[in-house]
């Protein structure tokens, strides 16, 4: 499985520990916002808008919530106005990172970025240096004691999923960004539970990291990822599960 799919399972766990939902309603609402911005705020026609308030909703976070921030992308209420960015570098051992912000000060956020990188260990690249690895793909996890094989396949197949990744402990559904939906309900309708479910960057080809470069690579995605500047972090890193769960510790 990708290393971020891996290192989002260990967010997950990490997360009912460190119960950060100020951080992560922070990262939500600048996604809301832009969203609404970028595509207006009706949800039934903005994708990506709905998309961010389905992660809102995931993450408890209040209906008046979301619905200020909408109003502030769209200028009923005032806000700060963030555009997106992106970087593109490389981590311990050579793994391609490709890393979302949303910024009110790019300078600001350049340099955090930039500073975090050489403290582990990484560089900053140049536009286009990895991005060229990674392919925008519908990400579904799904937990192997939930579903038969069998069954997963032909009711996502059917849906329109591309491909199935089998992992030690759960399955990666993987579809073209605008079929996510559709293998959601598919899911859904076979009574189905599923993990997580998001739009990604997904990676052609990973990196195997162990020892020193597996924990400098995981401290890496922690401090970029703790950024509040920072929406989303990808890499094309392959750390084995039983050495992710000893250093997420």
């Amino acid at each position: 499985m990708a290393g971020h799919s891996k290192w989002a399972q260990i967010k997950r766990k990490k997360a009912a520990q460190d119960a950060k939902k100020g951080k992560i309603f922070t990262k939500l609402i600048r996604e809301i916002m832009v969203a609404a911005r970028m595509g207006g705020g009706n949800p039934e026609n903005n994708p990506r808008l709905r998309a961010a308030i389905a992660a809102a909703k995931a993450e408890n976070m209040p209906k008046e919530n979301i619905e200020r921030a909408i109003k502030k992308g769209t200028g009923e209420l005032e806000g700060m106005r963030f555009e997106e960015v992106t970087y593109e570098g490389y981590g311990p051992g050579g793994v391609a990172i490709l890393i979302e912000a949303l910024t009110d000060n790019r300078n600001r956020t350049t340099a955090e970025i930039r500073h975090i990188f050489s403290r582990i260990g990484g560089n900053l690249g140049t536009t286009g240096c990895v991005s060229w690895l990674f392919h925008k793909k519908g990400l579904i996890t799904v937990r192997k004691e939930d579903v038969e094989e069998d069954k997963l396949i032909e009711v996502v197949m059917e849906a329109g999923a591309e491909d199935i990744k089998i992992g030690d402990h759960e399955y990666e559904i993987l579809t073209e960004p605008d079929a996510l939906e559709s293998v959601l309900e598919a899911l859904k309708k076979a009574q189905i539970p599923y993990q997580s479910a998001e739009v990604t960057m997904y990676p052609e080809t990973t990196v195997k990291l162990e020892g020193k470069e597996a924990e400098q690579m995981l401290k890496l995605m922690e401090l970029l990822e703790d950024l509040d500047d920072v929406q989303r972090v990808y890499a094309n890193f392959d750390i084995s599960e039983a050495t992710m769960e000893r250093l997420a510790q």
